[in-house]
């Protein structure tokens, strides 16, 4: 009895086991159809690091289309897109502490604005507006030849102090400086 008593409950315990093994394996093989990537740069003594989800055009009209222009967007896929920095950061006149912050953008036509948010953390389609930090205008230019995925990158100012934050994705390139808070 003792020993059915066992076998029973070590046959339970594979069980249990076995879904979340499977899940997690399943999952590796594969991969997520948006990789999640980073982007870290170091600027002025501080470090700032950028976490998303790298959606593909994948033939798609991007712009206008499968983001709609007029409504808040999450540049990114699955979790929403955060920013954090070491430092307390300037975004053009947003002044915004260290910490994780989700990133948002409202696309138009003609102009697009950058949304960020308290909340650390998120889901890519529950965007929070009374959360919001802040809104600035990015400064948006098309570039000549598409980009595939979704690309963010952080560097330094040609001149002066300070970087700039870009996102470029089909045809089109959005970006804001930022300074450090003295």
């Amino acid at each position: 009895m003792r020993t059915s008593l066992v076998v029973a409950a070590g046959l339970i315990a594979t069980v249990m086991l076995t879904p979340s093994v499977g899940a997690r394996g399943a999952a590796s093989q594969t991969g997520r159809i948006s990789p999640h990537e980073s982007v870290t740069g170091t600027v002025d003594g501080a470090q700032l690091t950028i976490v998303y989800g790298r959606p593909s055009m994948r033939g798609r009209t991007i712009f206008g289309a499968l983001v709609p222009y007029g409504r808040v967007w999450c540049p990114g896929a699955d979790e929403a897109t955060t920013l954090e920095s070491t430092k307390e950061l300037m975004l053009d006149t947003l002044r915004v502490p260290t910490g994780p912050h989700t990133i948002w953008v409202l696309p138009t036509e003609d102009k697009w604005t950058l949304v960020v948010s308290k909340e650390p953390s998120g889901f890519h389609t529950q965007y929070h507006p009374d959360r919001d930090l802040g809104r600035i205008e990015l400064r948006k230019r098309d570039v000549a030849t598409p980009v595939e995925q979704l690309t963010f990158a952080i560097g330094r100012r040609e001149t002066g102090v300070g970087g700039t934050i870009s996102m470029t994705w089909e045809r089109t390139e959005v970006s804001v400086p930022f300074t450090l808070v003295q």
